[in-house]
């Protein structure tokens, strides 16, 4: 379920130049396109919290996410204009949340002794899916076809693993967490709001980044979309390294110093990534970058999940995401505004946000 999740958004990223000229869309309409489903997803995912907590209401909110996941992904597909597209995308981020991120919530709830070991495994399948995505949509375009034929294979591969999910049969009756109730989340949020604010910010420099990455080799480097789209791949090739090593590196090495010693090569690298001129070099300076912050996600979800249960972490998480949502539509809106250069330069905040959270407070249980 990771690996098509990610493949998904891998493709989306590719494909994000070749949406924007086929439906003519704006600066402005990508950030909403980013942001919209953010936020009301994050709405209608909070309740997910509460069904984390029954095991037979947990399995029929996956089975019946997976089922949306995989219309929404054809909606995609099939949406003739901005309307439709955007509805399409609000659908999938709350059916992604229920079929995906429940499925995150069993994971950790399964061994909570392994928190950031078990989020790092999760999260190479994640990349796995993701550094396919664009080499889908390359091979789609590549066979004559177009980025609605590459979401219609995305939409194949998730109904697959739905299939995967249905074949396991039912999952035991109180196999989980229990469910929260509103003074542990007013609790657990207190406890677990530097690790929430710490994922949204570093999501900037991520999934908001990668949101963007292509539409500004494009519009502002001047490469064409087919070697944007090979760019993306680079990216997300260079994150799966960075997760694939990170499983390693947990053995030996502590949660904290890994995230601060990627905090400070991502303040390096990122700049670099903008200044440097030549796309050779700000290839180079995407794919180390890429790997330095693919290991913020599992590091901080996992310290998340050691702070408080997992019903409550869900719940927190698409509350947080709420105002997460806004980020996209600030780049947006700040790149019709400035141009997208100057917007993108203001992420360059990011790493010393994570660098300054990652070394101050007291350490979550483990």
């Amino acid at each position: 379920m990771e690996f098509a999740d990610e493949l998904a958004d891998g493709v989306k990223g590719a494909a994000l130049p070749s949406i924007q000229q086929s439906l003519g869309l704006s600066y402005a309409q990508l950030g909403l396109l980013a942001s919209v489903p953010l936020l009301l997803g994050g709405v209608l995912e909070l309740p997910l919290g509460v069904l984390a907590g029954d095991g037979r209401l947990r399995r029929a909110a996956v089975l019946g996410g997976g089922v949306l996941f995989v219309l929404a992904l054809a909606g995609v597909a099939f949406a003739g204009n901005f309307a439709e597209l955007l509805t399409a995308f609000v659908v999938f981020f709350p059916a992604s949340g229920a079929f995906v991120s429940l499925t995150q919530a069993s994971l950790m709830d399964a061994d909570p002794e392994r928190h950031a070991r078990s989020m790092a495994r999760w999260d190479l399948a994640g990349s796995a899916g993701a550094v396919a995505g664009p080499l889908l949509l390359v091979a789609v375009l590549a066979a004559g076809g177009g980025w609605r034929d590459a979401y219609l294979g995305v939409a194949a591969v998730a109904a697959l693993a739905w299939c995967g999910v249905l074949a396991r049969g039912r999952q035991q009756a109180g196999s989980a967490a229990e469910s929260p109730r509103i003074a542990d989340l007013v609790a657990a949020a207190r406890a677990a709001g530097r690790w929430l604010v710490l994922l949204e910010a570093a999501n900037l420099l991520v999934d908001v980044l990668t949101g963007f990455v292509a539409v500004y080799l494009v519009d502002v480097v001047r490469l064409s979309p087919a070697v944007a789209a090979v760019a993306v791949a680079i990216r997300l090739g260079a994150a799966l390294a960075g997760d694939a090593v990170l499983v390693l590196v947990l053995e030996r090495v502590a949660e904290r110093v890994v995230l601060r010693t990627t905090a400070v090569a991502a303040a390096v690298l990122y700049p670099a990534f903008l200044l440097v001129p030549g796309a050779a070099p700000k290839l180079v300076a995407l794919a180390l970058l890429s790997a330095a912050t693919a290991t913020w996600y599992p590091l901080l979800q996992a310290r998340l999940y050691g702070t408080v249960p997992s019903p409550v972490a869900v719940t927190l998480t698409s509350a947080a995401g709420l105002a997460g949502g806004l980020g996209p539509l600030a780049v947006g809106v700040a790149a019709a505004a400035v141009g997208l250069p100057w917007a993108l330069a203001g992420l360059a905040l990011v790493p010393v946000a994570v660098l300054a959270g990652a070394g101050s407070g007291p350490t979550p249980r483990e």
